[in-house]
C-alpha cells in the first residue's frame, strides 16, 4: 500500500467568486502556487462543455500553464473525455504536456457521463463506451511506441511516425473516475489508478470491488500501469474550513447550492436531472461527501474516511461554487497548516 498522499481536484466553476474569466484563471493559477509549496501530490482537473461547472474545456491549455506556475505538483485529468479527442491529437498533447511539466503528467479518462455535452459534438451517447475503448488503445500504443499502427472499429492508422515522446516511459501513469461497482472493476481490470467519488457507503464498496478484481490484473496486456508498483486508491471531497464550524457550514451550505446549480445546469436544459448529487447540502453531509467546519472537525471527519474506506490518496477541492479566491484560500492555508501536517510528515513521494 502506498503512503497517505492528498491531492486537488478542480472543476474550474465559472461562478467561483463571481470573477472575470481571467481573474478566475489567475487567481486558479495562485491558488495552484499554494498547492505546490505545501506539498499537494496532484491537481487533477475535470472536463466539460457547454455549463458554468467547467471553465477548462479545454484541460491541456490550463495545465500546461500550471506546468509553469509549480515545480513538483503533478498535473492530469479527472478525465479526458476520449469521445471529443482525435486520439493520435491527444498522444501528441499528452508528449507536451509530460515534457512542459518536466514529466508531471497524469492521464486520466473516461467515457463522459452527460448524454448532452456528447450530444453538442455529435457524439451518440451509446456509442461512447466503443469510441473510448478503441481511443484508449491507441493512446496507449501511441504513447510506448515509435510508429503507431491500429485497426479497430473506431480508428485506423496505418504507420504513423510517432515524433513526440513523454518524459515518463512507457508513459504518464493512468487514472479512472469510479462510482459504481463495474466502473471500479474496470479501473481494476486496467491497473489504473482509481478515485472514487459518492457518499461513504459508495466509496466504501466500490474500493471493496476495486481491491477485489486488482490482483488478478498485474502484468496482464491490459495493465496499463506496468511500471507502477502499486495503484492508487482515492477518493474525492468538497471541503471548506472556517474558523469555527458554525461559519463553515453557513458558508459551506451556500456554496454548496451553486455547485449543484452548475452540475444540473445543463440537465436542465432539457428537463431531467443529474443523480449523482443531491439537491439538499443535508442530504450531502449527511451521506458525508463533503467535510465541512473548523480545522479540528474537519481533521477528525478526514481520519474517520480514510479510516472506513482504506484510501491512500484524499482528493479535496477547495475551490467550488460561489466560494470567494480569498474563501478557498483561507480554507486551504487552514488545511495546510492545521491539518496536512498531522498525517503526512513530507511530502509524498510519488506512487511509482
Amino acid at each position: 500500500m502506498n503512503e497517505l498522499a492528498f491531492g486537488v481536484f478542480d472543476h474550474i466553476e465559472r461562478t467561483s467568486g463571481n470573477s472575470s474569466l481571467p481573474e478566475l484563471y489567475n487567481e486558479r493559477l495562485r491558488l495552484l502556487e499554494e498547492y505546490d509549496r505545501a506539498g499537494i501530490w496532484g491537481y487533477h482537473l475535470a472536463q466539460h462543455h457547454a455549463t458554468p461547472l467547467g471553465m477548462a474545456p479545454s484541460p491541456n491549455l490550463f495545465l500546461t500553464a500550471a506546468a509553469q506556475h509549480t515545480r513538483k505538483l503533478r498535473l492530469g485529468t479527472l478525465v479526458y473525455l476520449l469521445p471529443f479527442y482525435n486520439p493520435l491529437r491527444l498522444v501528441e498533447e499528452i508528449a507536451m504536456l509530460d515534457n512542459l511539466s518536466n514529466g508531471r503528467a497524469e492521464i486520466g479518462v473516461g467515457a463522459g457521463v452527460s448524454p448532452f455535452e456528447l450530444a453538442i459534438f455529435r457524439t451518440p451517447f451509446y456509442d461512447r463506451r466503443d469510441i473510448y475503448d478503441d481511443a484508449l488503445r491507441v493512446i496507449v500504443k501511441g504513447l510506448a511506441g515509435e510508429r503507431l499502427t491500429h485497426r479497430g472499429p473506431v480508428y485506423r492508422y496505418d504507420d504513423v511516425p510517432v515524433a513526440l515522446h513523454p518524459v515518463q516511459r512507457p508513459h504518464p501513469g493512468f487514472w479512472y473516475g469510479a462510482i459504481t461497482e463495474q466502473s471500479a472493476r474496470h479501473a481494476a481490470s486496467h491497473r489504473m489508478h482509481v478515485v472514487t467519488l459518492g457518499s461513504l457507503s459508495l466509496v466504501k464498496r466500490a474500493n471493496e470491488v476495486y481491491r477485489e478484481n486488482l490482483k488478478d490484473s498485474a502484468h496482464t496486456e491490459l495493465d496499463l500501469n506496468p511500471n507502477i508498483l502499486t495503484p492508487r486508491v482515492g477518493t474525492t471531497r468538497h471541503v471548506y474550513i472556517a474558523p469555527n464550524d458554525k461559519e463553515a457550514e453557513q458558508i459551506a451550505r451556500s456554496a454548496y447550492q451553486v455547485f449543484y446549480d452548475n452540475i444540473e445546469h445543463l440537465w436542465r436544459q432539457f428537463n431531467t436531472t443529474v443523480l449523482a448529487f443531491p439537491p439538499e447540502y443535508e442530504a450531502y453531509r449527511e451521506g458525508r461527501a463533503i467535510f465541512v467546519g473548523s480545522a479540528a472537525r474537519v481533521r477528525d471527519e478526514i481520519a474517520q474516511c480514510i479510516e472506513e474506506t482504506g484510501v491512500d490518496y484524499m482528493v479535496l477541492t477547495f475551490a467550488w461554487g460561489n466560494l470567494t479566491a480569498a474563501q478557498a484560500r483561507q480554507s486551504f492555508d487552514l488545511f495546510a497548516t492545521r491539518i496536512m501536517p498531522e498525517f503526512i510528515r513530507q511530502p509524498a513521494a510519488a506512487g511509482r
